[in-house]
């Protein structure tokens, strides 16, 4: 795998720290500027609409610029956002930097995707991907508690500090090892006419069902943990390590099996984790059950999701860099749907596994809506023998 792949997954693991950092720095955020907690909740919203629907107009910006060149931008733009959020005593310039940064990580996603797998072969397209997106995983190991600990050291502040000061050399790694070489675009109605096909919309909209029931459990994991499995508050923030650490090992294991049986992959692994989502709705009484069960949706869910990823950026083959602005885009629309769908079960009294359940039906729902294009086409989410 070359060095610049991993640079890219380094400047995933700052932007990704970036982005789920806010949840432990709320109450600092919301005393040291004066507003509610739920006005400095609207910062986390604003970068999640931001990525949502940022991401096709960045990828749009970049679609014929220089890869090299265009990373530099965007990430040095979210360095910029990060160093006045750590400076600025306004809420409302603080809310401004959330979306202008959001802005740029959209950017630089859908350029960093296209990029990882124009730097391999074919048949290491997914691996790729996997170590691109396994920077998320390790922000979520890592970053956020890292940035959780500084806030509560240092003050919210340093956290922005740090996330900026952990993209420089990224910033400088990138200069040296990513190619200035040009995506290949076709025109604007061409690559329109990709991004409309049936097999690409569908590959689009599993990667955000996919995506929201992920999300929709792991935002309620601490309530669940503590109200249904009767595991103490103390060990919640282990909980989401554990989570986390499935999330690599899956990420890990995933892209290389992606590589070689990517249709087996996507269907088995959706299949699995719609099993697994209903297994912890039914169990999350009993630690014994629900504790494993937290690491093997994490493995399970990173596992598979590179392989999707993979899937989109190989049926837009003729737009690499809109296809990963809207891979980012749906990510991000999952990623708000999904909490919000296990919100509304919450409020409806239906209890904290309720999340589980509607997790399951997402998953059910991501399993149909792929299995349909894979079973007639035969299609994989790269070339390779096996397929």
């Amino acid at each position: 795998m070359p060095l610049a792949v991993y640079v890219l997954g380094l400047a995933v693991f700052a932007q990704g720290t970036s982005e789920f950092m806010l949840s432990g720095l709320l109450p600092g955020i919301a005393a040291g500027l004066h507003v509610s907690v739920p006005a400095a909740g609207l910062l986390t919203s604003a970068f999640a609409i931001g990525m949502a629907a940022g991401a096709p107009a960045m990828s749009l910006l970049a679609r014929r610029r220089r890869r090299r060149r265009a990373l530099l931008a965007f990430l040095s733009a979210f360095i910029a956002t990060h160093v006045l959020g750590a400076v600025t005593t306004s809420y409302a310039v603080l809310l401004a930097t959330r979306v202008a940064a959001a802005l740029a990580n959209a950017g630089f996603w859908a350029v960093a995707l296209a990029a990882a797998v124009a730097l391999v072969p074919p048949d290491a397209r997914a691996r790729a991907t996997s170590v691109v997106v396994g920077g998320v995983t390790v922000a979520c190991v890592a970053g956020v508690p890292a940035g959780a600990l500084l806030g509560g050291h240092f003050g919210w502040r340093s956290a922005f500090w740090a996330v900026a000061l952990v993209s420089l050399p990224a910033l400088a790694a990138i200069a040296r090892t990513i190619p200035d070489d040009r995506a290949p675009a076709a025109s604007a109605a061409g690559e329109l006419r990709v991004l409309s096909s049936r097999p690409l919309l569908a590959a689009l909209a599993t990667n955000a069902l996919f995506q929201g029931a992920t999300f929709c459990t792991f935002t309620y994991l601490a309530p669940l943990a503590t109200h249904v499995t009767g595991v103490g508050a103390a060990w919640v923030p282990a909980l989401l390590a554990l989570f986390g650490l499935g999330s690599f090992a899956g990420v890990t294991i995933g892209g290389r099996v992606a590589d070689a049986h990517p249709r087996t992959l996507i269907v088995a692994g959706m299949a699995a984790l719609a099993a697994g989502w209903t297994a912890l709705a039914l169990t999350a009484g009993s630690p014994l059950a629900a504790v494993p069960l937290v690491f093997v949706q994490g493995m399970l869910a990173f596992g598979t999701g590179p392989a999707l990823i993979a899937r989109v950026l190989h049926l837009a083959d003729g737009a690499p860099t809109l296809a990963g602005g809207l891979t980012t885009a749906a990510f991000n629309v999952g990623a708000t749907i999904g909490p919000w769908l296990g919100g509304l079960t919450i409020g409806a009294g239906l209890g904290y596994r309720s999340p589980a359940w509607m997790s399951a039906l997402l998953m059910a729902c991501a399993l149909a809506t792929a299995s349909a294009p894979l079973l007639r086409s035969g299609s994989a989410a790269t070339p390779s023998p096996t397929r």
